[in-house]
């Protein structure tokens, strides 16, 4: 591939600057989660009486999982609601590996949509979120593979970190460690990992480097959060002997919210959208257990903390404070909040007095959030664009209202990172409105917005992220902010807020969004694989982006040898900001069979820029901006097919269709009005997406259309479903019975076996060979039946070692005069992915019935 000078350095660059920038934000962020870009939470006086009833709490608690939705809402809701409990979740992994039902984001973009989904789940529940470096590369069947892929060793020192960083009293582990090889291995990992560290925590020689920014620590106990489900049922469940657990009933009714503890658990869980985790709500009592697996056992066993003192005494020199906060707790007046304030800045100077510990940092910013919520003290700073690139000048909109009769004087406005300082001395008058406006230039290197786990090359198990206070922040921290110096009472208060964009729109009203720093140009190639089935060339189309009006210069399609491009170069001009330009270019595939990339080179004056864009938009997250690199594969094949003309029924969402295309078939997506029998008999194959018989509501109305085209002679393809939420049995899926199971092939290397070496569709068009299963991503397949009727037949076999083989993953069957295939392997990874073989493969399914005969 051309080698373009600099380019690589520019990157590292671009990364030193980043962390110059957030090094000062992170210190605090290691122990507080901030929430970006978010409308201003609406603070009610019964907020504001449940935040000063927490002030008074100082216990802490970890749970820990490996996934997102692996957390039990409940139990967090519970311990931060009930108990007021600053509990924290802990994902080992961001959930880069599963499955999307709403959209067509997978591996590192749906680790992106997922964070954002815990972090909404957070917010729901009043947790607060947690993350390892670990890469979630798919499902594991042992925890021996998954530590081994993922780097045990770091992943445990990310561990390590969050305890120290935490301080939990109390560790709570949702996946029992004595469970090696019968459930996910990423479950048991992180429930071995945080065995293991329980036991690290506490000493200084253990990851001796974490300690210039967090102490050593001991949790007082580690549980498992088990339940019924992991004794096979409620009435074996009833038999155990539960004297070594700890039961609470977290069905517990909030008043002054009219919902209970369960409801809040629903609509935490119902976050997890893109996983179909919608859930009904519940009310009514319901007992969580936890089993004791290190420390001591409360004597209470209805109180996870008892024996454990979570009041200010843990503190030298809190007794006071705790004293003068009951007090403020006593005597709260839900009509006028702002009467507290007097007492909460008292109790602000004593925890300031407070010699320096983990406590006191914890307590002193949640004390500064209450008494800005009791004055109902309205901070706001919006950018005129939603974004600008390094250089640029903006316009910022600061709005103060003090909506209280407190005394409160803002003394100066300092903006970051510039460092610039505006002094006020400016009265805050009760509900009077101050609007500020200044210009602001982004510093010239200013680092873009992106997700920091991305920003460099990671493997397959891991993220790379080398600056240790960076390492499991949900978020990147942002870059522009503002400082406000506030006096109020006599008593200095600084208060941070980001910058934020937010505008009118005419149906959602007002709508915010993050405010971000781009590039001034972005190039996206339209595709994101290119396969080549014939010598004929592909117009490949680089979409540039502009960041900022008035920009030109060149792009260049960077190629590997072998492959030819038309035209070399192309100039460009673009003169308004966000405006498009499609260029085209011409690529030429080798003679030979390869794979390889391109990457799109565009030069502004002395810089270049080899980057895309990345949206994910959806309601209920704040809108994600990603800058990553803008290569993508291209692939010449060996590939023949026959038929022209597929109908494609769309399931969960994947990138078929559009994959099929790249190699001359025509795809139509199917709708309701396309689901007759005489307007199916027009396409040579009908394939069903992912999960269409999970996901799709009407599929129980096409299913006798869909077999009666097949049995006038159509092939039918069906993909992958799971065994929960059909709309009939697995066994009426297809044209005969089979049962679908949990039966899977996660190792990707996993030797395939011809059951049927001489079968139509190992055989035509193109000859399968062992060669096609070489270099497939993730996994094999997933759901495979177990069992089927004798009138299908088995074409594959493959299983994960040890295992015994699993040969449903690809059965075939004549029914009428057409074919029905059902096959769990993943051809919505593979095709994405520019799999030669799983190209191949999937043309004959497609291809079946249409040998000529002799």
């Amino acid at each position: 591939m051309k080698v373009w000078k600099g380019i690589f350095l520019e990157k590292i660059n671009l990364m030193v600057r980043y962390f110059r920038y957030t090094l000062v934000l992170i210190i605090s962020l290691s122990i507080f989660q901030t929430v970006f870009a978010q409308k201003p939470k609406r603070w009610t006086s019964s907020d504001i009486h449940s935040s000063i009833k927490k002030l008074n709490v100082l216990g802490s608690a970890l749970y820990v999982a490996a996934h997102p939705d692996d957390e039990n809402t409940r139990l967090i809701s519970y311990l931060a609601n009930e108990q007021k409990i600053n509990v924290a979740y802990l994902s080992l992994t961001r959930g880069d590996g599963g499955q999307n039902l709403i959209g067509t984001e997978i591996k590192e973009l749906l680790g992106v949509l997922r964070t954002q989904e815990l972090l909404a789940a957070r917010r729901t529940d009043g947790g607060n979120q947690m993350f390892s470096r670990a890469n979630d590369f798919g499902y594991s069947k042992h925890p021996d593979e998954t530590l081994k892929t993922w780097n045990k060793e770091e992943v445990l020192s990310d561990v390590v970190w969050a305890i120290r960083k935490w301080q939990p009293d109390v560790i709570i582990n949702r996946f029992d460690h004595r469970r090696a090889g019968r459930t996910h291995g990423h479950h048991t990992s992180s429930a071995l990992l945080s065995l293991e560290a329980f036991e690290m925590v506490g000493d200084k020689n253990v990851y001796p480097d974490q300690l210039q920014y967090v102490d050593t620590w001991q949790p007082k106990r580690l549980l498992y959060n088990t339940s019924w489900w992991r004794y096979g049922g409620r009435d074996a469940f009833a038999k155990v002997d539960k004297s070594s657990m700890v039961s609470v009933d977290v069905g517990v009714y909030y008043p002054i919210l009219g919902k209970s503890n369960n409801e809040i658990a629903a609509e935490s869980r119902s976050m997890h959208k893109c996983q179909g985790f919608g859930s009904l709500t519940t009310r009514g009592s319901q007992q969580e257990y936890m089993e004791l697996v290190k420390g001591d056992l409360p004597n209470d066993r209805t109180n996870l903390f008892d024996g454990i003192d979570i009041t200010w005494n843990r503190v030298e020199g809190g007794e006071p404070i705790g004293k003068l906060l009951r007090s403020v707790d006593d005597r709260f007046n839900h009509a006028n909040p702002s009467e507290s304030v007097s007492e909460l800045i008292k109790a602000l100077k004593m925890i300031k007095a407070l010699p320096d510990g983990y406590w006191k940092r914890v307590k002193q910013a949640e004390i500064k959030i209450v008494i800005e919520a009791c004055m109902a003290m309205y901070l706001e700073v919006v950018a005129d664009d939603f974004s600008a690139t390094p250089g640029q000048e903006i316009e910022l909109t600061t709005e103060v209202i003090n909506r209280s009769a407190v005394n409160a004087t803002l003394k100066r406005i300092k903006y970051l990172p510039n460092g610039i300082d505006t002094s006020l001395n400016l009265t805050l008058e009760n509900n009077q409105v101050n609007k500020l406006y200044k210009k602001l230039t982004i510093p010239t290197d200013a680092p873009v917005t992106n997700a920091y786990w991305l920003n460099e090359k990671g493997t397959l198990g891991m993220y790379n992220v080398d600056k240790q206070l960076m390492r499991g922040l949900p978020e990147t921290p942002r870059v522009l902010k503002v400082e406000f110096n506030i006096e109020i009472e006599g008593e200095l208060m600084k208060i941070t807020k980001d910058v934020v964009y937010k505008r009118r729109d005419r149906v959602k009203g007002e709508v915010y969004r993050p405010f971000e720093i781009t590039p001034p140009i972005y190039a996206n190639i339209e595709q994101d694989v290119f396969i080549y089935a014939d010598n004929a060339s592909q117009t490949v189309n680089v979409v540039l982006k502009s960041g900022e009006g008035n920009v030109s210069g060149t792009v260049e399609l960077c190629h590997p040898n072998g492959w030819k491009v038309e035209p070399a170069k192309v100039d460009f001009t673009i003169k308004l900001k966000g405006e498009e330009k499609i260029v085209p270019f011409k690529l030429y595939p080798p003679e030979n069979q390869d794979e390889n990339f391109i990457v799109p080179l565009v030069r502004i004056g002395e810089k270049s820029y080899t980057n895309k864009l990345i949206s994910i938009e959806y309601d209920h997250i704040p809108p994600q901006t990603l800058t990553l690199d803008a290569s993508v594969k291209v692939v010449k094949i060996d590939l023949k097919k026959e038929g022209e003309r597929i109908g494609y029924l769309m399931g969960a969402g994947d990138k078929i269709p559009e994959n099929l295309e790249q190699i001359g078939y025509q795809v139509d997506l199917l709708e309701d009005r396309d689901i007759s029998v005489d307007n199916l008999k027009k396409y040579d194959a009908v394939m069903i997406g992912i999960r269409a018989y999970n996901t799709v509501d009407r599929i129980k109305f096409y299913q006798e259309k869909l077999l009666k085209y097949v049995e006038n002679g159509g092939t039918m393809i069906v993909q992958y479903n799971t065994t929960g939420g059909l709309p009939f049995g697995s066994d009426k899926i297809g044209p005969y019975p089979f049962k679908l199971s949990r039966d899977r092939v996660a190792v990707e290397e996993a030797e395939v076996r011809f059951l049927k070496p001489d079968h139509e569709v190992l055989n035509f068009p193109n000859k399968i060979t062992q060669k096609d299963f070489e270099n497939w991503v993730q996994e094999r397949g997933l759901y495979f039946p177990n069992e089927w009727d004798e009138r299908y037949e088995a074409i594959l076999s493959a299983n994960d070692p040890g295992e015994t083989p699993k040969d449903g993953g690809l059965l075939v069957a004549k029914y009428g005069k057409g074919y029905y295939i059902y096959s769990g392997y993943s051809w919505f990874r593979e095709l994405p992915a520019g799999v030669p073989g799983a190209f191949r493969l999937l043309t004959n399914m497609l291809s079946i019935g249409k040998q000529a005969k002799p």
